[in-house]
């Protein structure tokens, strides 16, 4: 890199040669070149919430006088580019870093201070704004970092997965309605069982999705405590008595969410159980997802030799070998999804409950694992329900055909015939090919107007007893 395309920046530890275009200084660059790790850095979601908490905390420091006016505005103008997306390019630190995430505050510190600097008319790295002394004012890598956790994660739950996830609830809720018509043989341990309406199985996927939208919403109170305000170690210091509560307010205005100042902050730096808590709540909305399609998967099998009482979408041609093959993709990718948020969760958990004494140094880890497995079932949710669910049709005649043979049917007979009868129905009617409803009528333990009441497989999908009158 020839000197043109460099400039030179310091730090406390000396001169650092920083790219020319680069809005990033010596502490970056050091980062940058300490932590060829992945490659992997830090998402859209996390960089906004950056950009947030530094604009909140030059507001709060500009009512409370500790930072100038002019300074101030011109580290809010930089702040919100960052906010809207325009400098992403600018933060190129790894994930995998410091335990603090302290690279990436000051990535974001001096990328705020040299944008800052140049709106104010002076040229990048001059210090005009200063990273630490005016965009980091008040603030530690400590309590940025967690309360950047929390803005990124609550925002990403309610601003992307809940919308998806209401969307494939609307999707399996229109497919209950559709099919409630259709009866088919239920199945417990794979095993035929009493009939069931196939309205009825997707209303219980859709009553799982529903109550993943509860349970993802109720991580809500303990994401919108924000650490920022504790600075090192939870204590404060350095920082404005009124500062956090200030610079919450301003967060909540930014995002229209309902964050506050935390209610210990050394809880909140030293531990990250809400992020923890959090990804649960992901985790077992995974599972409900990768639960249903599954079913979808096994339902939709065939479409000759399996189940084959839902007709999949034809997405794309499923083999490269076997002509007119068609494969369950989208309900495959999402089973993906689900093995992918599984492995993140136990980044998260484990990191969690790791850290010494003061500070969690788990922080970037935490958030990213968190962030992608948002995003991912944010992503999964409106593809399965647009590209999956919506798509899908009852085979109705393949339902009927297969109930009328199920030897399930032969439970009802229990509250006529005794168990151990209807048993005897049922073992004959499998070892004859024979439906339940034959062998009853022939065995003369039912005449066929008593056979068609109790037999009725639609009654049998209700709560009651088929053929007694209550």
């Amino acid at each position: 890199m020839s000197d043109q395309d460099t400039r030179t920046e310091a730090d406390s530890l000396g001169e650092m040669e920083v790219p020319a275009d680069a809005y990033w200084g010596a502490q970056t660059q050091r980062a940058v070149e300490n932590f060829p790790i992945s490659g992997i850095g830090f998402d859209r979601r996390f960089v906004r919430a950056l950009g947030i908490v530094k604009k909140a905390a030059a507001q709060a420091n500009r009512d409370l006088d500790l930072i100038d006016e002019e300074t101030a505005e011109a580290i809010i103008a930089a702040a919100e580019e960052v906010i809207s997306g325009e400098h992403d390019g600018q933060f190129p630190v790894d994930v995998f870093q410091t335990g603090s995430g302290t690279s990436t505050n000051m990535n974001a510190n001096e990328v705020i201070a040299n944008r800052a600097s140049e709106i104010r008319g002076e040229d990048v790295g001059s210090r005009a704004v200063h990273p630490n002394d005016d965009v980091n004012f008040g603030q530690s890598s400590n309590d940025v970092i967690p309360t950047a956790m929390h803005v990124a994660t609550l925002e990403s739950i309610e601003r992307d997965l809940v919308p998806a996830l209401e969307r494939l609830r609307t999707a399996l809720g229109e497919k209950e309605a559709e099919f409630d018509t259709v009866v088919k043989t239920g199945r417990t341990h794979l095993q035929d069982a009493t009939p069931v309406r196939l309205g009825q199985e997707f209303g219980g996927y859709r009553a799982q999705i529903d109550k993943g939208i509860t349970r993802v919403n109720k991580t809500t109170r303990n994401l919108s405590e924000l650490a920022l305000g504790g600075t090192a170690v939870g204590t404060g210091l350095n920082t404005h008595p009124e500062f956090p509560e200030r610079a919450a307010e301003y967060i909540s205005g930014e995002t229209g969410l309902p964050f506050k100042e935390a209610t210990d902050h050394f809880e909140a730096q030293a531990a990250h159980d809400a992020m923890a808590e959090a990804h649960g709540a992901l985790r077992t909305v995974s599972g409900s997802l990768h639960k249903i399609a599954n079913d979808l998967r096994l339902l939709a099998s065939g479409p000759r030799n399996g189940i084959g009482e839902i007709d999949q979408p034809e997405n794309q041609p499923g083999s490269s070998i076997m002509p007119g093959k068609i494969n369950p993709v989208v309900a495959e990718a999402v089973n993906q999804v689900h093995v992918q948020v599984v492995g993140n969760d136990a980044a998260v958990s484990t990191g969690a409950a790791n850290g010494q004494i003061d500070l969690n140094l788990y922080k970037p880890v935490i958030a990213h694992n968190t962030l992608q497995s948002v995003a991912l079932l944010a992503n999964a949710s409106e593809t399965f329900a647009e590209k999956f669910v919506d798509k899908l049709e009852a085979n109705r005649e393949r339902c009927e055909e297969q109930v009328e043979r199920s030897m399930a049917l032969a439970t009802a007979l229990n509250a006529h015939l005794g168990y151990d009868k209807a048993s005897e129905v049922a073992k004959e009617a499998l070892k004859e090919d024979k439906t339940v409803r034959e062998v009853v009528v022939e065995k003369e333990y039912l005449d066929a107007e008593e056979a068609d009441d109790v037999l009725d497989a639609r009654a049998m999908t209700e709560r009651g007893i088929p053929g007694r009158e209550e």
